[in-house]
């Protein structure tokens, strides 16, 4: 078995974020590190909206991300700290729209190790120097300098080695032009793990070092080291030289400190706590993340709390001199990997779990009544500050990115009744996790919805002027007259445009010297620039039943078959040509490409013909009206369209990029639901290399718009597709809307790309601003952390068990507060009884959001847990029942049990009470069985079954249960006041976490020693171990492909396929020999009988769900995945050996001709703990299309291919299986 790797939806997590001018203009852009692909955000300053300009895989793991700049320049670089054992340095090259390597240096070994180093970045922030470290030991910086050409150069590494040295955090000092500075926070572990009593260990306390760079002798020297008294986690540069008085802040538990060399006293503040705050009190609070924001006159640092609430710190000065520093509360967001303060005023959150978010800053936060703290202000010695949480007031939401990271469970499955099916998700962490459904098919936004006064059946919009920005007028057609819009502020019906309004219209369109044209069934009308009317009759009892247009052409059918050409002279006039052409059936549609810019016309009209034909006629003056070539069709066509894809926003001045920049195409919508797109030769009109997609059921009708500033296809049938070029891909797209009947584009102030559509007597304005999505999602918020769900059969219901840690019950937390309330009245003295009622009362009544404010931490071993049933297609809770505080419900399955009613369905949960996480351990645990009513909306307990371990995983057999308790395999039976258990394996080593049963055979997953094959023998009463694997493999989760195949994933993002051999057997009854006696103890390295290993992958990002499933309608069985981070991925299978053979020389040669951009090996990457087989690398392959065009021509000679045949490949093998 082979199989193809591809990624449906990149990683949505964020975990690195910086920001600079990284094209070189002055525009502020964002670079992210999604694990293993970079990405370049824009924010549009006007409208606030986060465009992606480019994402690339790198094969590699990011470690740490630096922007950085050189003296005077005005563009910044990108500094990669990888596990590739390499220092890279990146730039954004605009023309391309991609990221060049400038430098890669090798300094290590690959792998995340603890002595390489990567994991550790830090920039001198005038941009001389860098330094990269390890966890352990290595320290290296490198100078940074020009060449005479102005280039970038980079010397070889200085090393600062310390053994023995633990570094938590460094970043680099701002000293000027002073010798480069570079702050360390280390801890020096040599006594501690030297002393076997373990007390050095508790006094071994942080260091704060100073590292500098000497540019006069080139080598790097300890400057200065302090011992520091609370543990600290990040450390922040301050700006110095002329802007500030250089230092840094160390974030440390409940303080926050300032250093500097010199005579510089330390300053310390304690964190400020939340007043009334349910947390735990011996809990001590840390600063997550930060920002810094510059400007030539001041500056200030954003810090973020682990509880998500933002302080606005600065630093009051006396002579560069630090006095004090001063902390005000600005507002809560969610807890963040990262915070960008943008030049623009906005600030990017790139949240820990969930979706990130930019804010506008729309205040500072100066002249507000919030208090501001102070390091002046007296405090005792471990006491601090209180502030109040409160709505946002300095900043305002103005985008969301859509994050679905952490998924933790998923099904693929058609609840909803689509035809497609959709993926239901859990999604998220505490109180902002959420269900997700995500259908394939671009999010529309409906920017106005208007009824008219009957059906109509088509619609148009033009500019007043050809070179306007904005259209002036909709044009909408019914049976018998013509409705003309003009677009403003609202759009009114207008009389003097001219237009013929009492006649249905075949169509409008604005033509290149301002004038308009309207053609209807009698005749054709043009209308200038000043207002005159020129209008043209169709002869005799002839009428135009099909008509096409551009800038400067029109083409009209006649009934019977007759094809009429005008063009425009040098007047502005439509002349029409001397000749008629007959064609020798009737034509049912027509297409013009539009005029190019600086030609007088488009070379090629196409037209569909009702004997299932395409034919291209030339416009060429020499040879007008003659048959250039044709394309026979299954069946007739139904609409025609001919656009310029590509890479049509190059600049011209690029050859290289002129050379690929745009191909004409031919679509064709065809009458049974079927797209064709082909190529159209632009200078013999040939037509060559058809792809075909099926749409839908209803005919296809084709419309040619605007998107990013270059053509793309609408495409109508059942449902509307977008066909758009987007990062040197091409993608086809549903829309998820109801389903449109005609559509134009449309261009507003409000809505500068956007589409005029209508569906049956209404007109609608929609805008498309999610391009390169794949999946557009509905989001139903829950209330803790989702861990499993399963769905019930008969109503499509979700019931789901979800799980906290460090958490209290709804219940739990009314009890701690009125406990509080009732301190709080208690503590005051007399005279404030009344004040005291009063800010109990308060405190009782205030209602925080826990999903924007947190949820409160009870420390650990606290637990919270819910059941809940929920429809999936509305989002609604029929039922939430609520467990005991410190009872975690783990497992969940349904189950029908023998010698029960047909159609009764048990839910079957399993709860663990008290547990311990490290060790594991818990009081006991417990099988809870609920009955559940027919409609799915009740839950009803049955009884409750106590169990001696944690039930991490329960599964139905054969009218049985299966429950994993421990490392126990029991079998159980429903019994009138408990489960009764019938049988149990103890041979599973050490925790199972996974039960899976196909047939007869069982597939138990141990937590670190991958997959056993267990069958159940009837008569004997036994459950036997009859084959395992190999390996060792820490499961995350499985899916059972066939009777004797199983997929696996583990923790550390390997995904493996497993197959016992042909000659198992799972009836291990013929003994002959009396061994079967001694491999029943577990004894002699395990089962008898092995399972082979027929394809392993590393995927990059641990994988939370498998299952075998189709996406796409009359398509095939894929191995879908999902990832903790948010990736969808599918494995699909080759179904020929061509195709194998095709793709594994393609990746080959990929390999070798387009490395990884961050220098790590991606046969390595793949193979990180098994080495890769049988399966090959789609996204690797995909990037084939963006490689520059003499590569893609060398490397499809050497495949014995066209550079058009392999992207067709590529392209064939996706829409097969996926999207």
């Amino acid at each position: 078995m082979y199989l193809y790797n591809l990624t449906l939806q990149r990683a949505t997590a964020i975990t690195h974020a910086v920001h600079g001018n990284f094209s070189g203009t002055k525009q502020q852009e964002i670079i992210i590190s999604r694990g293993k692909s970079l990405e370049l955000l824009r924010p549009d300053p006007n409208t606030g909206k986060v465009h992606t300009l480019l994402t690339v895989e790198i094969f590699g793991i990011i470690r740490s991300l630096m922007g950085f700049r050189l003296t005077g320049g005005t563009k910044d670089y990108i500094v990669v700290g990888s596990d590739s054992g390499r220092i890279v340095i990146l730039e954004y090259i605009v023309a391309k729209n991609q990221f060049e390597k400038i430098h890669q240096e090798t300094f290590g070994k690959s792998g995340c190790r603890r002595i390489v180093p990567g994991q550790y970045l830090a920039i001198d922030p005038k941009g001389r120097a860098v330094m990269t470290g390890a966890i352990e030991k290595q320290k290296l910086v490198y100078i940074l300098n020009r060449d005479p050409e102005a280039r970038l150069t980079i010397s070889s590494p200085l090393e600062a080695h310390k053994s023995n040295t633990l570094v938590y955090h460094m970043v680099g000092v701002d000293v000027g032009y002073e010798n480069p500075m570079f702050a360390c926070l280390e801890i020096d572990y040599e006594e501690a793990d030297s002393d076997p009593t373990g007390e050095a260990a508790q006094k071994t306390q942080q260091t704060l070092t100073f590292y500098e760079l000497d540019l006069g002798v080139n080598h790097v020297v300890r400057k200065y080291s302090e011992p520091l008294e609370e543990h600290a986690n990040f450390l922040v540069s301050v700006p110095g030289g002329n802007d500030g008085p250089s230092g840094v802040l160390i974030c440390s538990e409940n303080y926050l400190t300032y250093k500097n060399l010199g005579d510089q006293h330390d300053i310390r503040c304690p964190i400020p706590r939340r007043r009334n705050d349910l947390d735990d009190p011996e809990r001590g609070m840390i600063f997550v993340c930060s920002a810094t924001h510059k400007t030539k006159s001041m500056f200030f640092f954003l810090a973020q709390t682990e509880q998500g609430d933002i302080f606005k710190i600065t630093l009051e000065t006396d002579e560069d001199m630090v006095t004090e520093i001063k902390l005000k509360y600005f507002d809560t967001v969610p807890v963040a990997t990262a915070m960008c303060v943008l030049k623009t005023g906005f600030l990017f959150v790139a949240a820990e779990f969930g979706n990130h978010f930019l804010y506008q800053i729309a205040h500072l936060g100066d002249d507000d009544d919030e208090l501001e703290f102070s390091s002046a202000m007296p405090l005792e010695e471990g006491d601090t500050f209180f502030f109040a949480p409160r709505a946002l007031r300095n900043l305002v939401l103005v985008d969301e990115m859509e994050s679905l990271s952490p998924i933790l469970s998923c099904r693929v499955a058609d609840l909803a009744g689509e035809d497609t099916p959709q993926l239901y998700m859990l999604c998220g962490r505490g109180p902002r996790s959420s269900l997700r459904v995500l259908r394939h098919g671009l999010e529309v936004s409906e920017m106005a919805v208007s009824e008219l006064p009957g059906n109509p059946n088509a619609v148009w919009t033009v500019k007043r002027r050809s070179d306007d920005e904005y259209d002036a007028y909709i044009i909408v057609s019914f049976v018998n007259a013509t409705l003309v819009l003009s677009i403003g502020e609202t759009v009114e019906e207008v009389t003097d445009s001219g237009f013929l309004g009492t006649t249905p219209t075949l169509s409008c369109a604005a033509l290149s010297d301002d004038a308009l044209v309207q053609v209807y069934p009698d005749g054709i009308r043009h209308i200038c620039s000043d207002k005159r009317v020129n209008e043209w009759k169709a002869p005799g009892k002839k009428t135009i039943v099909k008509c096409a247009v551009n800038q400067r052409q029109v083409v009209i059918a006649l009934s019977g078959g007759e094809l009429v050409y005008f063009e425009m002279d040098p007047t502005g006039q439509l002349h029409e040509y001397k000749d008629r052409k007959r064609m020798n059936s009737d034509v049912v549609c027509m297409a013009l490409a539009n005029v190019a810019p600086g030609e007088q016309r488009s070379w090629f009209l196409a037209v569909g013909l009702a004997d299932n034909t395409v034919r291209i006629i030339s416009l060429d003056p020499s040879d007008c009206l003659s048959p250039r070539s044709m394309q026979a069709l299954p069946v007739c066509a139904e609409s025609l369209c001919i656009v310029e894809m590509g890479c049509t926003d190059r600049n011209p001045e690029d050859a290289a990029a002129a050379s690929t920049t745009s191909t004409l195409y031919l679509n064709i919508g065809l009458q049974n639901g079927a797209l064709l797109r082909t190529v159209l030769d632009p200078v013999s009109g040939d037509l060559t290399d058809t792809r075909t997609r099926y749409l839908g059921s209803r005919p296809v009708k084709l419309f040619r718009i605007r998107m990013q500033d270059s053509e793309a296809v609408l495409a109508m049938s059942s449902r509307s597709w977008l066909s758009y070029y987007y990062q040197s891909r091409f993608y086809l797209t549903p829309l998820s809307y109801e389903s449109l009947e005609y559509a134009s584009g449309f261009s507003s102030e409000q809505c500068p790309e956007g589409i005029v559509a209508i569906s049956t007597n209404t007109l609608r304005i929609l805008a498309l601003e999610k391009l390169g999505a794949v999946f557009n999602q509905v989001s139903f918020p829950l209330e803790y952390t989702p861990r499993k769900f399963v769905i019930h059969p008969e109503t499509s219901n979700l019931i789901m068990v979800e799980t906290e840690h460090n958490a209290y019950t709804e219940d739990t937390k009314k009890q701690r507060r009125l406990q509080m309330a009732e301190e709080m009245r208690e503590a005051a003295g007399e005279e404030e009884q009344e004040l005291a009622k009063e800010m109990a009362e308060a405190f009782l009544n205030e209602d925080l959001p826990e999903n924007i404010f947190s949820a409160p931490k009870a420390g650990h071993g606290m637990w919270a847990s819910t059941m809940r049933i929920m429809d999936p297609v509305q989002g609604t809770t029929y039922k939430l029942k609520r467990l005991e505080q410190n009872e975690a419900a783990m497992s969940i399955a349904l189950v029908k049990f023998h010698g029960q009613p047909e159609h009764q369905w048990f839910l079957i949960v399993g709860i663990a009470k008290d547990l311990q996480l490290n060790p594991r351990q818990c009081s006991t645990g417990f099988l809870d069985t609920y009955k559940v009513d027919m409609t799915c909306r009740e839950l009803e307990l049955v009884h409750r079954t106590p169990v001696d371990e944690v039930p991490y995983a329960v599964c139905s057999y054969n009218g049985r249960l299966l429950a994993g308790v421990g490392r126990m395999l029991r079998l159980y039976d429903l019994g009138k006041k408990k489960l009764l258990r019938k049988c149990e394996n103890k041979h599973i080593p050490n925790l199972i976490v996974n039960i899976q049963a196909m047939g007869r055979r069982i597939f138990v997953a141990d937590v670190q020693e991958s997959v056993y094959m267990v069958r159940y023998k009837k008569h004997e009463n036994q459950l036997i171990i009859f084959a395992d694997d190999t390996h060792p493999r820490w499961i995350t989760c499985t899916s059972v492909l066939d009777y004797d195949t199983v997929a696996t994933a583990d923790k550390f993002g390997n995904i493996a396929i497993v197959r016992l051999p042909p000659n198992t057997t799972d009836d291990v009854d013929e003994d002959p020999t009396g061994n079967k006696a001694l491999w029943d103890r577990g004894l002699l390295n395990g089962a008898s009988q092995k399972a082979d290993t027929i394809a392993t992958f590393h995927a990059g990002e641990t994988v939370t769900w498998l299952q075998k499933a189709t996406l796409i309608p009359g398509g095939w069985e894929s191995l879908i995945y999902t990832t903790i981070s948010g990736t969808v991925g599918v494995l699909v299978p080759f179904t020929s050996h061509e195709d194998h053979d095709f793709f594994q020389h393609l990746e080959m040669h990929m390999r070798s001709e387009n490395p990884p951009l961050c220098g790590r090996d991606h046969l390595s990457f793949r193979s990180y703990y098994y080495p890769v087989k049988n399966v090959i690398d789609g996204d690797l392959c995909e990037q084939y299309n963006s490689l520059e065009p003499s590569k893609q021509k060398s490397i499809a000679a050497d495949l014995e291919r066209t550079p058009a045949e392999v992207s067709k490949k590529l392209e064939d093998i996706r829409t097969r299986y996926a999207f």
